[in-house]
Order: C-alpha cells, then structure tokens, then sequence
C-alpha cells in the first residue's frame, strides 16, 4: 500500500491518497483543497479511486468531497455518528478493502462523535484524533475530553509501536512519526488519570 501524502489548503490539512500497487485501487482520505494535485497524481499513476473516507465531519475534510465523486464517481464512507451525506457508513472494527489492500476502523470519539482511525499495512491514519506532537481540540461541537481520553488511551496508544501515523494536520515537528515516537515525545500521551486528562484538555 503506497502512500501519498499531500498539505492542502490554508489550515495545513493532509489529504491522502492510498494506492494498491497490485491492482491500482485506491482510496482517498479527507479530500479538501489543492484536488488538482491529487487528481494529477491519480491519473499519472492510472488509478481507479473505489472510496472516499472522511475521518470525521469538520469542513476542512470533506469539503472536498463532492469534486471528488464528479471526478472519479467514487462512493463515499464516514463513521455511522457522521451527520453528513454519504453513501456508506462504517463502525469500529469494520474492514475497508481496495485491490488487496485493507484499512480497519477505530472508532475514537473526542475530537468528534465520528472521528475515526484507519489501520492498515503498519499505518494509521487519525484524522485529527492525535497529531505529531498534540491532539485534536475539545471544544468544538462533538468534542469530550473524556471520550478523547479513551480514545488515546485504550485505542491509539496501545496499538504496535512500529506503526508510522499519519495525521491530519501538519502541526507538528514533522510530516509522519510513530506510535512508539509519539508515546514518549508528545504530551498529550504522557501518563494522567482521567480527570487530570480532562482538566488539562480543558484548561488548554
């Protein structure tokens, strides 16, 4: 599964293009600004692009969508808790398969009701469930900081440390890191209770 990562837009979002070499399946995630781009990249490369994936519902990643599907008739799927239009809907531990590649679901509220992770080939997308080096905020609408914390917690960091993450916002000190990297580095992963967790998300 190769991956095409490409900053969009004035708000430093990732979107990204998923490739099946085997086959020349793809998906895209969050498709925003800059499309040319990755159209560009999608016909050069002579892709077929099966799904468009929202990892959560915020404008700057799905307002890209409709382009996308006039361009490459693409279906789109979002997490069941989305409020957007779509034609697919997924849950945690749902498998999205494109040629022989697959990503799996993780449903991680707390930055929204339908945030969502995708996990597939020892990569992980979050959206913006966790950044290089931060997380997502809590105090948009959807957002809890309780729900944020078993997300990170009891989903993100404890999945294999060796897996590269992919976030959705250039924020940090670099494009890509690791689990592992990010469990030392960032502190929002630092060990805290829950309610020191809340307290810190909500004093931010």
């Amino acid at each position: 599964m190769k991956v095409h990562q490409f900053e969009v837009g004035d708000m430093q979002n990732f979107t990204y293009l998923l490739e099946d070499e085997d086959t020349g399946e793809a998906i895209v995630i969050d498709p925003s600004w800059d499309l040319p781009d990755v159209l560009q990249t999608i016909e050069r490369n002579n892709m077929k692009v099966k799904y468009i994936i929202n990892t959560h519902y915020h404008f700057d990643h799905t307002i890209g969508n409709d382009f996308m599907v006039k361009s490459t008739g693409a279906k789109i799927i979002q997490h069941k808790e989305s409020t957007l239009k779509n034609d697919m809907t997924v849950s945690g531990g749902d498998k999205i398969k494109f040629g022989n590649s697959e990503v799996t679901v993780f449903h991680t509220p707390g930055h929204s009701k339908d945030s969502m992770c995708l996990v597939g080939d020892g990569k992980i997308f979050s959206g913006d469930t966790l950044f290089v080096g931060n997380c997502g905020r809590v105090d948009l609408p959807g957002g809890n900081a309780r729900e944020l914390y078993h997300s990170l917690f009891g989903v993100v960091s404890k999945m294999n440390e060796n897996f590269v993450l992919y976030p959705g916002h250039n924020y940090g000190s670099s494009i890509s890191s690791t689990i592992g990297k990010e469990k030392k580095t960032n502190f929002v992963l630092q060990p805290r209770t829950e309610d020191e967790f809340v307290e810190f998300m909500n004093s931010e």
